[in-house]
């Protein structure tokens, strides 16, 4: 009962800011939601319900829970979190939860009030936060904000993976010691990734290591693999590119001599098409290198639809794209044919 009173003055919250709604509607609205989400009460055994705002938060509750949780991600393939706003159907997911999983480091920016509200009344953890001060990157235009975008190497991944682990371990605590082995045998997996993204990495020409993509995220990525990143657009994508930024990488590209530029999965194309174009007046061409996910990962169901399999590929067709030598399939040969 205590859960459909929060869902309940949750909804009316969140509807301040409709100024067409009436009392009336949003009431009808709030009750509507709250319908939705009456449930008969589940036995200790059942799994524990997680929702997770990303898909690669998403990813790892499932491989450390197993059959423990049951995990909904509120953002799925080509979705923006910078930009994205709990719907309806989110909040009631949210309010019902056993479990909320956030990012955290202003990634999810539109949500972020809203998420902070309901930590106030339910267990929910942001999880992007484990990574320690020291190995984050700061803002440079805003003091005490940094990138949020730790995904990119999964060492870093692993410290999110251990917080991912500590809140599942606080919320059911009789699986703890299960959790805390799937997190071991999942963290071999990702420093294996590791590995594999260096050496490829380490294949393009040293002249060629510029990464030229449509916003900011991959600050980490370059950190790691010493790679000259560039994006478009800033760490967010609610940040606009000028025509001088769009000048000067063209001007990057023709004096480095760099053959390939990057699409996003989230992002639109429109300003990386006028890279291209601006390149080839001055008599370069550059092609695009291939599509990286960024801030989600690929089609559920998919390897690419994994955290493994969307930093897999992305490694992988950076390197080919660059002049590097790549497996065609992938780390272990599970890339889809031409991903």
């Amino acid at each position: 009962m205590l859960r459909i009173i929060l869902i309940f003055i949750l909804m009316l919250q969140s509807m301040k800011s409709l100024p067409s709604l009436t009392r009336r509607r949003a009431l009808g609205l709030a009750l509507g939601a709250v319908a939705l989400t009456s449930r008969p009460a589940f036995a200790q055994t059942a799994p524990l319900e997680v929702v997770a705002t990303t898909g690669m938060i998403a990813d790892a509750a499932r491989v450390v829970g197993g059959d423990h949780v049951q995990v909904r991600a509120l953002m799925g393939p080509g979705i923006d979190p910078h930009s994205y706003r709990q719907t309806r159907s989110d909040i009631a997911a949210l309010a019902r939860a056993d479990l909320v999983l956030w990012h955290g480091l202003y990634l999810e920016a539109q949500m972020e009030e809203f998420l902070l509200k309901l930590a106030a009344r339910s267990p929910v953890v942001a999880v992007g936060e484990a990574v320690p001060e020291s190995a984050r990157i700061a803002h440079e235009d805003y003091e005490g904000r940094y990138d949020p975008h730790v995904w990119m190497v999964p060492e870093l991944w692993g410290a999110v993976v251990d917080r991912i682990t500590e809140a599942l371990s606080a919320a059911r605590p009789e699986s703890a010691q299960l959790f805390v082995a799937n997190a071991a045998r999942y963290k071999d997996d990702l420093a294996r990734l590791g590995i594999y993204a260096k050496d490829v990495l380490a294949s393009v020409p040293e002249p060629a290591r510029v990464l030229v993509t449509a916003h900011d995220a991959f600050g980490y990525f370059g950190r790691a693999y010493g790679y000259r990143v560039e994006g478009i657009q800033g760490l967010s994508t609610e940040s606009e590119a000028g025509l001088a930024r769009i000048r000067d990488l063209v001007d990057l590209l023709v004096s480095r001599q760099i053959r390939a530029v990057f699409v996003e999965s989230t992002v639109s194309d429109r300003n990386i098409r006028a890279l291209i174009e601006g390149a080839a007046a001055q008599g370069h061409e550059v092609i695009v290198g291939g599509e990286l996910f960024s801030d989600a990962m690929g089609t559920p169901g998919t390897y690419e639809g994994s955290y493994l399999g969307m930093i897999d590929h992305n490694v992988t067709t950076i390197a080919a794209a660059l002049g590097g030598t790549a497996p065609a399939r992938g780390m272990d040969g599970n890339l889809s044919a031409g991903g």
